[in-house]
Formats: structure tokens, C-alpha cells, sequence
């Protein structure tokens, strides 16, 4: 019987959205202290996942990589950056289950980290594409499709950083785990959940998770890439397709309404781009050093940025605050 704990609310979803657990749950809760007003709290998801990666692109792979097999693709296609997370973990969990992996890379600004990360990734396994520009890559796309195809078994294409109905569900999940560990008291109900939004699966996943898990905490995006189309009408139409989804595979629930109203989507902290760190990623990302939080300049410092600077706000003043910490090294 499937552990997971959206089928364990929705006996129904365990025979049309399967499910497969790659990771150890639930990651853990602690106090941050890195000086802020409104006590400040860490879930940390850099641990999650078995072997490979780990971090929040693990979630969207434990209903990714089962829906693959369930479609009969042999292979994932999809889009990232150079130095992209997300691509490297479809590759590595995708092997282990027998999935291949094809990449479209576009370009970002090289560093030290995104030429290690793409070295990975040629180790990986991955069919690696290098489109360089967005345009470029949407001009290759039916080729690269084709190029994937095999007799009638067509290539899953999902979207940049998984961030899918389906893919939304990683973080459905996450958010019924918060509320399975608030209960249990491992910390107060927070009053806002803070994440980096890089293609919006994550935020649109917990907007509505925590909806359908009876929390009233409010979701904060604080977005980290200028290439899509970020802002709370997307992320929240994101979050309807998933609650959608979920419904036409047999859950049974009220309607959540979600509105862009109920997210706070910020782009203050993204500096010049997606990929370019700023002072203010470098200042929270030693200070959450000095705390033992490993984080990076390109997603999970800029979203700590914003919370050492938004929390002097009248909204984050009451608190707690919980901090995402997406980033899975390895």
C-alpha cells in the first residue's frame, strides 16, 4: 500500500496517480537563528531523497517518474539551465527506474558551481541538447520530440523544473507532511511559508497543499528567474490545474478558491537575472552558513534574503515564519 499521505486522505488517487517514495519523510524542522525579529523556522529538504540528489525536485519526481511508466514512455524529456538541478535529478532517479533522461540546456552565467553541475550531468547519463537561448530551444523542439521517439513510444515532455499539475502534487504532499509535524508540535503553525519560486511548482504546490491540509498559512514566492512567467496568476493557475487533476482522478473534496490574492509573489531579490548572484544571497548565505544551512546563490539565498529583509513587515511581525530549504547537494 502506498505511504503516501495525499493517498492516504484520498484512498481514491492510489489507483489512477501512482506513486513512488524516494526519499525519507519527514524532513526535519528546527529554529533559525540568523537574527531576525519574527522567530524563524527551517524546514529542510536538502536531505530528502535516497541516493543521486536530493531536494525539492525529489518530490516532483515521486509523481513524475511512476506517471512516466504509466504513460509507457521510455524517456523524460525536458529543459533547464546549464547548472540545473532539476535535470540532473530526472537523470540520476530516472536511471534508477529505468527511465532516460534527455536535456535541453539553455545558457546561464558560468561559475565554479554550474561548471561542476554541468559535469555532472555528462557523467549523468542524460542525452544532453544544448539549445543556448529559449527561442533556439522552441525552434529545436519537434526535432528534438521525434529525436526522442521511439516506434509509437512518444517521450514524456515536462516542463522546466517538473513544475507540471502532476509535478505540483511533490509539494501537495509536502505541505500535508508540515501539517502532520505541526500537529505533532514540532513547531507553530507559521503564519507564512517562504520558498524560492524558479518555474513555480513548488509555491503552486504548497498554495494549494496547505489549503486542502486546513492551514491558513500564506505561501511567499520570491522569485529567482526572469525567463517565465512567475507571478501569482500564473503560480495560482498552476495550483487549479493540479486541484483539477486531482479531482478527474477521483479525490473528493470542496473547492479550495485559491486566488492570486492569497499568494505574495515578490521579484525584489532576483538582482540582474536568472543565475547572477547578489550581495544580499551572499550576506544570508553566511550567515544561514553559520547556523549549518548549506544554501546557494541561485535559488535558496535569494529566498533567505528576502525573509531577513520582509521580516520588520507588519505581516511577518506576529510570525513564525518557515523557511523552505529546497537545495539538494550531494
Amino acid at each position: 500500500m502506498s505511504d503516501s499521505l495525499l493517498h492516504k486522505r484520498f484512498p481514491a488517487l492510489a489507483d489512477t496517480i501512482p506513486f513512488a517514495r524516494l526519499g525519507t519523510a519527514p524532513t526535519p524542522i528546527r529554529p533559525l537563528e540568523v537574527g531576525t525579529t519574527a522567530p524563524l523556522w527551517c524546514k529542510d529538504d536538502s536531505g530528502y531523497g535516497d541516493g543521486g540528489w536530493g531536494g525539492n525536485k525529489v518530490r516532483k519526481l515521486e509523481w513524475l517518474l511512476p506517471e512516466a511508466h504509466r504513460r509507457g514512455a521510455r524517456t523524460i524529456l525536458t529543459v533547464g539551465g546549464t547548472g540545473t538541478n532539476w535535470g540532473l535529478a530526472t537523470a540520476l532517479y530516472g536511471r534508477e527506474h529505468g527511465i532516460d533522461t534527455a536535456l535541453v540546456l539553455l545558457d546561464q552565467p558560468m561559475d565554479e558551481h554550474v561548471r561542476e553541475q554541468l559535469g555532472r550531468l555528462e557523467k549523468s547519463g542524460a542525452t544532453l541538447h544544448f539549445a543556448h537561448t529559449k527561442r533556439r530551444a522552441r525552434l529545436t523542439a519537434p526535432w528534438l520530440y521525434l529525436r526522442h521517439t521511439h516506434g509509437r513510444t512518444r517521450p514524456y515532455f515536462l516542463p522546466v523544473g517538473g513544475s507540471s499539475p502532476i509535478g505540483a502534487l511533490g509539494y501537495v504532499e509536502g505541505a500535508f507532511e508540515l501539517a502532520d509535524q505541526i500537529a505533532a508540535g514540532a513547531m507553530p503553525e507559521p503564519s507564512h511559508l517562504v520558498t524560492a519560486v524558479g518555474s513555480g511548482g513548488t509555491a503552486a504546490g504548497l498554495a494549494l497543499g496547505l489549503r486542502l491540509a486546513g492551514l491558513t498559512t500564506r505561501v511567499v514566492g520570491v522569485v529567482v528567474n526572469d525567463a517565465l512567467p512567475l507571478d501569482a496568476p500564473h503560480i495560482v493557475r498552476l495550483a487549479q490545474r493540479a486541484e483539477r487533476l486531482l479531482r478527474s482522478r477521483g479525490a473528493q473534496f470542496e473547492p479550495t478558491g485559491l486566488r492570486p490574492e492569497d499568494l505574495t509573489i515578490t521579484r525584489d531579490w532576483l538582482g540582474p537575472g536568472y543565475g547572477h548572484p547578489t550581495p544580499a544571497a551572499r550576506e544570508a548565505q553566511a550567515l544561514a552558513a553559520q547556523d549549518g544551512l548549506r544554501l546557494e546563490t541561485v535559488y535558496t539565498a535569494k529566498a533567505l534574503a528576502a525573509v531577513l529583509h520582509l521580516d520588520t513587515a507588519d505581516s511577518f511581525a506576529a510570525g513564525p515564519v518557515l523557511f523552505l530549504n529546497t537545495y539538494g547537494p550531494r
